[in-house]
């Protein structure tokens, strides 16, 4: 099974949100690894360019100005390779970097070429790719979603068989903060977004919904679960009962 997995900022920056948390990257990539050692094909869409850079810049926040954003990302995004590098050796994994722009896979040949390079890469079974926005040049993911649409135009470029968008909460909370085990109709449940996102993501629950939508138009399952709560990812995969799974075509019947 071909599974995209995306890590937005809230999951991977330390809790002052200045630096990235180690530990979270290798529980992390230790999840992933276990994935390709069961066979299934994973791509990793990342954020956290952007807190990786803030102490480098001396900054203790993440700044309002877009262009101090888009240094801090140009300064993070190496950091945020070395260390998953560094997490994925112990499993005998490579890592391969892939900055993408929309325009990217709005572009009938790019898209093309962006596919063939995944393919590849996937096909040698020891590299799990990484991909972010290419922040230092585009600013759609910097202003509004955190990678959260970026994951689903990737999910449906690789063909991809399940998108997990993996966040701070563990899943859609209905109106009593219950979560939702499944959703059958994305469009009946986006009155339950909340406004409220943690101090280092851009687009919280409202952007992953938008996401989970053009994911399940193209035939994706998708699944919104915690990135915060250890066993999340394999329980996922597994099918069991954690986050809240977005079905798609017959498998809602």
């Amino acid at each position: 099974m071909r599974i995209v997995l995306k890590f937005g900022s809230g999951i991977l920056a330390s809790v002052k949100g200045n630096t990235l948390d180690r530990r979270q990257f290798s529980r992390l990539c230790r999840d992933v690894a276990w994935l390709v050692g069961q066979g299934h094909e994973c791509i990793v869409v990342s954020s956290g360019a952007v807190a990786a850079g803030l102490a480098s810049l001396g900054l203790k926040e993440r700044p309002e100005d877009l262009a101090l954003r888009q240094a801090c990302a140009a300064v993070g995004q190496s950091k945020l390779m070395a260390l998953y590098a560094e997490c994925f050796s112990p499993h005998g994994l490579e890592v391969a970097q892939l900055l993408l722009t929309h325009g990217d896979i709005d572009s009938r040949t790019r898209f093309e070429n962006v596919r063939g390079t995944l393919c590849r890469l996937l096909e040698r079974g020891n590299v799990v790719p990484i991909i972010n926005e290419n922040d230092s040049v585009a600013t759609e993911e910097l202003r509004f979603g955190d990678n959260d649409r970026l994951s689903a135009e990737v999910a449906i470029l690789a063909g991809a068989d399940e998108l997990l968008l993996l966040t701070s909460v563990e899943g859609l909370l209905d109106a009593k903060g219950n979560r939702l085990p499944i959703v059958l109709d994305v469009a009946k449940v986006m009155g339950l977004a909340r406004v409220d996102k943690g101090r280092l993501s851009v687009g919280g629950m409202i952007s992953k919904l938008q996401a989970v939508k053009l994911a399940i138009d193209h035939g994706v399952l998708t699944i919104i679960g915690s990135g915060r709560k250890a066993g999340q990812i394999a329980a996922i995969v597994a099918g069991r009962d954690a986050g809240t799974r977005f079905l798609v075509g017959e498998k809602k019947r």
